[in-house]
């Protein structure tokens, strides 16, 4: 499982591991970033343009300014370009005031302030919605991401992973670094711009009252670092609660039938509670800290205007100010204009640790290695002789599950293996199609070790009858037909009469387009065996792998999976788990399966005469 409890990360250490999130998974969309970025200049320009406008209006009205403007040609060498745009600009404006009056100048600029703020948030919705592609192609890209490594990692990786946890990850997690990380990128692309160019006007306007904000914002940002620390742990602690919430409903789901027979509904009511509550007193903990952001920057943010208010209304009255009353009050809006990104900038550092945490949860998955690997130049592979176990050895941990095994299995032969719960049939049989990799030794097929072809080249050569049919939630057609491109009707339905499946399918409401249930769910035990037999038959796999095919079906169930599994083994290369030993009397050869090792093998017959471990097990369940 998951540590719960991480090293609290420093600022810069958050902002690289956000960085190596977006390097990873942003990169094809960078023709949206390109146009957001170019989108941001646009809106921070007309924003500053539109504000400006605030000084000759404010002049209009309070008549603050009398001084006779005359028009400097652009030419003009040895004056700043600044102080040209700023004379003409004021030039025009009074020649407008001289042509129509001071009121129709007023409503002028008015107009012309309402058009530039028409273009900013113009051009502000436009580069909002250029993230729109961006944030849901990259959540997309990251499901596709752990959906396909579910699918490719080895069996042995979800042995040691609970179901809900998994499903925790792709939901939960998934959702989270789209909240959290994904909206933070208007912090990262958007906040910089404004910032740069809004800091930029107020040099301009005044550097000495830039300095002295400067000097405070710091202040600011110290505080904001000390409330959000702790937010990464808390927020793993959280997604790892939420997971074992996931796994108990997952759990639950799968075990209704038992709760229900020995009457545990209080029970696991309970023990869901518990951990309902639990979870729920950190995320409100998580959030608390979270929603402190906001109203945290608003009142900083107001103490900055405040103390800049002061200083620079102070150097106005007392003369000491460079630049006049109007000019102050367009700094002041600028000013307050800056504060927007710096508080984006602090909610992005609440917002980001949370979804680094999740990140770190769905890391765990698509960062496995998977042990399980393809060689480079694969060698074709195909049954013609035999397949051979070859001095095989196996461990899931500490302890040797098989030991020294070696079988041969001739092409066309059924092989039998039989022996207690815990012996290693299963294992045996799962490192043909290599769902695992044997630890020593080897396993070929016609002399070729299977770990020198593809694994699609080798599983194409097997089909699977499990003890448990797995169904899939979907139309009979499709159940049959899975793992097969390309299958006719006529194909499936002459695989369901060999599996003696097509007349109870038929006599459905829809045929073979009806839908089966969750696993199969609306068919019995023997219903969902024989379709599981007609998807065998339709891949028609020169190897048969059978894993207690018969052993929780009824007499008449059992009859017909059994009529069915005989028509499938012709002519086939076929291994069979059994338990009932009574299915495997013709098999052209039984082994018998001890802690890991062959201590017997023959027919039945022979077996039965050597009066061994074999003859024991054939009296116990005949007794």
């Amino acid at each position: 499982m998951t540590n719960l409890h991480p090293k609290i990360e420093t600022h810069e250490s958050v902002m690289k591991d956000f960085l190596l999130i977006l390097r990873r998974f942003v990169p094809p969309y960078k023709k949206f970033l390109i146009l957001n970025v170019a989108l941001n200049i646009l809106s921070a320009v007309l924003n500053v343009f539109s504000f400006t406008l605030l000084v000759p209006i404010l002049q209009i009205l309070f008549k603050l300014d009398n001084k006779v403007y005359s028009f400097i040609p652009w030419e003009t060498v040895g004056m700043s370009f600044k102080t040209i745009v700023v004379n003409n600009f004021y030039y025009y404006v009074t020649e407008l005031i001289n042509h129509y009056g001071a009121s129709t100048t007023l409503l002028i600029l008015g107009l012309f302030l309402a058009f530039m703020t028409f273009l900013k948030t113009g051009a502000y919705f436009l580069s909002s919605a250029t993230m729109i592609p961006i944030r849901t192609g990259v959540v997309r890209d990251l499901r596709n991401q752990l959906y396909k490594k579910i699918l490719y990692l080895q069996l042995g990786f979800f042995s040691e992973e609970r179901k809900g946890d998994i499903l925790a990850r792709m939901s939960g997690d998934v959702q989270e670094v789209e909240n959290s990380i994904m909206s933070s990128l208007d912090m990262l692309f958007k906040n910089p711009i404004l910032i740069l160019i809004y800091f930029c006007t107020l040099i301009t306007v005044s550097w000495q009252l830039t300095v002295f904000t400067l000097v405070i914002l710091p202040a600011m940002g110290w505080v904001m670092g000390t409330v959000g620390k702790k937010l990464k742990r808390k927020s793993l602690m959280a997604q790892g609660q939420w997971s074992d919430l996931m796994s108990q409903v997952e759990e639950t789901l799968g075990g209704l039938r038992i709760i229900k027979a020995f009457n545990a509904e209080v029970k696991m009511n309970n023990r869901f509670i518990k951990s309902d509550n639990k979870y729920r007193d950190t995320i409100s903990r998580v959030n608390t800290r979270q929603q402190l952001a906001h109203p945290m920057s608003e009142f900083l943010g107001t103490v900055l205007i405040v103390i800049v208010l002061w200083f620079g209304g102070t150097l106005i009255l007392n003369n000491h100010s460079s630049i006049n009353a109007p000019s102050f009050i367009f700094y002041l809006v600028i000013l307050y204009s800056l504060i927007n990104p710096l508080k984006e900038f602090s909610k992005a550092s609440y917002n980001i640790p949370k979804g680094l945490a999740s990140m770190e949860r769905v890391d765990k998955i698509l960062q496995t290695v998977n042990p399980l690997k393809e060689p480079v130049t694969p060698k074709p592979i195909k049954l013609d002789d035999c397949i051979c176990y070859n001095d095989v050895w196996f461990k899931y941990q500490n302890d040797w599950v098989l030991k020294g095994v070696n079988l041969t299995i001739p092409k066309g032969k059924t092989v039998a293996l039989v022996g207690q719960s815990g012996s290693g049939k299963s294992t045996l049989v799962d490192l043909l199609p290599r769902f695992y990799d044997v630890d020593k030794g080897s396993i070929t097929i016609d002399g070729t070790d299977i770990r020198d072809t593809t694994l699609f080249n080798l599983r194409s050569l097997m089909g699977n009858v499990n003890q448990d049919a797995i169904l899939f939630n979907d139309s009979f057609f499709n159940n049959i037909s899975f793992g097969v491109e390309g299958a006719t009707l006529e194909q499936v339905q002459e695989a369901a009469r060999i599996a003696n499946a097509h007349e109870f399918i038929m006599a459905s409401e829809q045929g073979y387009d009806t839908n089966i249930g969750d696993r199969g769910g609306k068919l019995s035990g023997g219903q969902r065996q024989r379709i599981s037999i007609a998807r065998a038959v339709l891949k028609n796999p020169p190897i048969l792998i059978l894993d207690e095919a018969t052993s929780a079906l009824d007499t008449e169930s059992e009859r017909l999976v059994q009529e069915a599994l005989e028509h499938l083994m012709r002519n086939r290369t076929t291994i069979v788990i059994a338990h009932r030993l009574s299915t495997i009397r013709n098999a052209d050869e039984i082994c018998v399966i001890y802690e890991g090792e062959i201590v017997e093998r023959g027919r039945h017959d022979d077996l039965i005469r050597l009066n061994g471990y074999y003859k024991h097990l054939c009296d116990m369940q005949s007794f």
